[in-house]
């Protein structure tokens, strides 16, 4: 059976702590969309993979989502995708057609055959940016969020570390 599930919270909510949880029993892919560009992501994405430990494998994909996705569904290992979040950006910095991209994810989502779990930020909830590039990312976000929500069989909402199930089909 499919167990698609979209881990949704803020900046610093716990979600992707509470997403490598939900697979914490088997030895599971991590699909990462982030890239140390810097000092300081290249930290974060180091205290991630030692938080998880050596069960994980990484993949690094920050563009091609679905189609690796696609590819490594047939391992019969448990995926989980962090972060839809550094996925857009980096769509966005591309160029790319945030919407196609997104349709092409949420069809592998609605064929896969097997567990995905996938962790994005909800940032609906603050201020309107005051950019123009800001304000495009956002909606961006919130379209991607809605699309994913639609595909996956459940969806969870994370705030101070404690989940909240919106959506159960499992």
């Amino acid at each position: 059976m499919t167990h698609t599930t979209l881990v949704l919270g803020g900046a610093r909510s716990g979600k992707s702590a509470y997403a490598e949880y939900l697979l914490a029993d088997t030895p599971a892919l991590y699909l990462a969309t982030g890239q140390a560009l810097d000092d300081e992501m290249a930290e974060r994405i180091r205290l991630h993979a030692e938080r998880r430990g050596p069960m994980w494998s990484t993949i690094e994909e920050p563009l091609d989502l679905a189609a690796c996705l696609d590819r490594h569904l047939d391992t019969g290992r448990p995926i989980l995708v962090d972060c839809l979040t550094l996925w857009i950006s980096n769509l966005m910095h591309h160029g790319r057609d945030v919407d196609h991209e997104t349709a092409e994810l949420c069809e592998v989502l609605r064929n896969a055959r097997g567990t995905v779990v996938l962790v994005s930020n909800e940032v609906g909830l603050g201020l309107v940016p005051e950019t123009k590039l800001g304000r495009q990312f956002r909606d961006h976000q919130g379209r991607v969020n809605q699309r994913v929500a639609q595909a996956c069989r459940r969806v969870v909402f994370v705030a101070a570390g404690l989940p909240l199930v919106l959506k159960d089909m499992i």
